[in-house]
C-alpha cells in the first residue's frame, strides 16, 4: 500500500492515463473539437510532435536548433570547440542528427556561445542541403 500525499486516487490516476493513451501513441491531438484539447499547439512552440530536431531538416529553424542546443549543453560547456561539444551532446545522449551535424563543422572553429554555434550548424546544414 503506497501512502503519499498524492491528490489523485489510484482510479483517478488510471483514468487519465486512458485519457492520454490516443495522445501518446498518436503524436497529435485526437479530439475532433480543438476545446476538448489540454493546450492547443501555439504558433510559437517549439516542433515537438515531429520528433527530434535535425539541423537542415523539414520546419528545423535557427530558433529550434538553438532551443534544442541549449537544452542539451547548457552554459557550462561554452567557449569550446565543435569536438568537444559533440562529445557532450554524446554524454547526455542528445540525437544523433545534432552529433552529427557538429562532427561536420571545421575543428578549429570556437564557439563562445549557443547563438554562434546554432548559427554554424544550421548555415552547414543548408549547406548540404543545396548540395545535394
Amino acid at each position: 500500500m503506497q501512502r503519499g500525499s498524492d491528490r489523485m486516487s489510484v482510479h483517478r490516476d488510471n483514468e487519465r492515463k486512458h485519457e492520454l493513451q490516443g495522445l501518446l501513441r498518436s503524436g497529435h491531438p485526437t479530439r475532433v473539437e480543438e476545446w476538448h484539447d489540454p493546450e492547443p499547439a501555439a504558433e510559437d512552440d517549439p516542433q515537438i510532435w515531429g520528433g527530434p530536431v535535425s539541423p537542415g531538416g523539414l520546419g528545423s529553424s535557427l530558433e529550434t536548433v538553438r532551443l534544442e542546443l541549449a537544452r542539451i549543453l547548457g552554459r557550462s560547456s561554452f567557449p569550446a570547440g565543435a569536438g568537444e561539444l559533440a562529445s557532450v551532446l554524446r554524454r547526455k545522449n542528445a540525437p544523433d542528427t545534432l552529433v552529427e551535424a557538429l562532427q561536420g563543422l571545421p575543428r578549429k572553429e570556437r564557439y563562445d556561445n549557443v547563438q554562434q554555434l546554432a548559427e554554424a550548424v544550421t548555415a552547414a546544414g543548408r549547406g548540404r542541403e543545396g548540395g545535394r
